[in-house]
């Protein structure tokens, strides 16, 4: 794919988000760059397993080397339910477009998932929903494509 570069970890990174800049990517730490972003936004691909669905912004944390949302509006949202439907897509953050599949996050992770959202967001009022019933039950653990 042009403008791809493989990097450590397996992720692979659509180089639009660097200016194109092949050597800027790869130098990277991409986890880092979107651990560090508030600005995730989450694509999973459409019914037909081709085209990517509308961005929708939603926050997100990195939890032992792994990548975590949750659907604010719990296992209902719509992005959630395409999402584990079609199992993969891509997200935009911290600079970068990543090709990703998306999981259902073991449930024995909760109390480390809320704890990290509740350290990186601790200053907002949405965070209460957030580390919620409905919302753990909707984590997903984001995986870049191999």
């Amino acid at each position: 794919m042009p403008g791809t570069v493989n990097l450590p970890l397996g992720w692979k990174v659509n180089c639009r988000g660097c200016g194109g800049d092949r050597a800027a990517c790869a130098s990277g730490d991409v986890l880092a760059d979107i651990a560090g972003s508030d600005d995730l936004h989450i694509a999973p691909f459409r019914a037909d397993s081709t085209t990517y669905g509308t961005p929708t912004w939603i926050w997100s944390v990195v939890v032992g080397g792994n990548l975590y949302v949750r659907a604010y509006n719990g296992a209902g949202s719509r992005w959630h339910q395409v999402a584990m439907a079609q199992g993969a897509g891509r997200i935009i953050a911290g600079g970068h477009t990543v090709e990703v599949t998306f999981t259902a996050a073991d449930a024995s992770l909760t109390g480390a998932v809320d704890a990290a959202y509740r350290s990186k967001y601790a200053d907002s009022q949405y965070l209460p929903p957030m580390v919620s019933p409905r919302t753990q039950a909707a984590t997903v653990v984001i995986h870049p494509q191999a």
